[in-house]
């Protein structure tokens, strides 16, 4: 088939499609959307069409939903039961620094000074720095691991095994996972909440988004504004102040 036999009815079909046969989610929809929006612009471009059809179709409302964030006690909680000592000590990093899991696993030796007090996240998403102050309670499980435990293997990640010398996303996520099962708890929670959970209680204790915008790495201040969770409690305080 050619591209100039396709028309506005086709696409709609396979969005349809995606919606009814593959129960694809509002957001995975959009994606494919963006992708035949893209491909037929590059097309139009490159004169292989007369007319950007897909820029014809309605775009896709994706329904936004609150992230799910774990509470101090049940982050806590949820550490102090994680039975495999490296990736509790990682876990307990990502709550008290709000990093991505990438970021945290990619930690040099050389990262993490304590004279300052600072963790220095280099080539971070997007390819940026930043720097993210120690928080107090991390300061000494870490020393510890560095000087007790952390095994003698040649290479320069912090968090290290004796077996390869690192330590992989899918291994920490899984030992979540098995965690919450044996909790028997009922929401996902994976090593990215943690860093959801960081954010949204630093905004719920008051403290200032521009801040939590600077720690999280993030370029948008929009992006940032997810971890503003609206919760009854605190509504009802909030109309009682009058």
């Amino acid at each position: 088939m050619y591209i100039d036999d396709l028309k506005v009815e086709d696409i709609e079909d396979f969005l349809f499609y995606l919606k009814e046969e593959k129960s694809l989610a509002s957001a995975s929809r959009s994606r494919h959307q963006y992708t035949l929006r893209a491909f037929w612009k590059y097309a139009c471009n490159k004169d292989l069409c007369k007319q950007n059809i897909a820029n014809l179709i309605e775009p896709i409302k994706i329904k936004k939903q609150e992230r799910t964030f774990l509470t101090t006690e049940e982050a806590h909680e949820l550490i102090e039961a994680i039975d495999h000592p490296l990736t509790q000590l990682i876990c307990k990093t990502l709550f008290y620094t709000g990093m991505r899991i990438g970021e945290c696993l990619n930690l040099r030796l050389k990262d993490v000074d304590f004279e300052k007090n600072m963790i220095y996240i280099i080539n971070g998403k997007g390819k940026k720095d930043r720097n993210i102050p120690l928080n107090k309670n991390l300061i000494p499980p870490l020393k510890d691991y560095l000087s007790n435990w952390r095994p003698d293997v040649d290479t320069d990640y912090l968090f290290a095994t004796s077996k390869t010398g690192k330590i992989s996303s899918v291994y920490v996520n899984r030992i979540i996972k098995d965690t919450v099962e044996r909790l028997g708890w009922e929401k996902k929670v994976t090593a990215h909440i943690l860093r959801h959970s960081f954010a949204s209680n630093l905004i719920k204790k008051g403290v200032n988004i521009v801040h939590v915008q600077k720690l999280l790495g993030h370029s948008n201040l929009k992006v940032t504004s997810i971890y503003t969770h609206t919760e009854m409690d605190d509504l009802n305080e909030s109309v009682n102040l009058l």
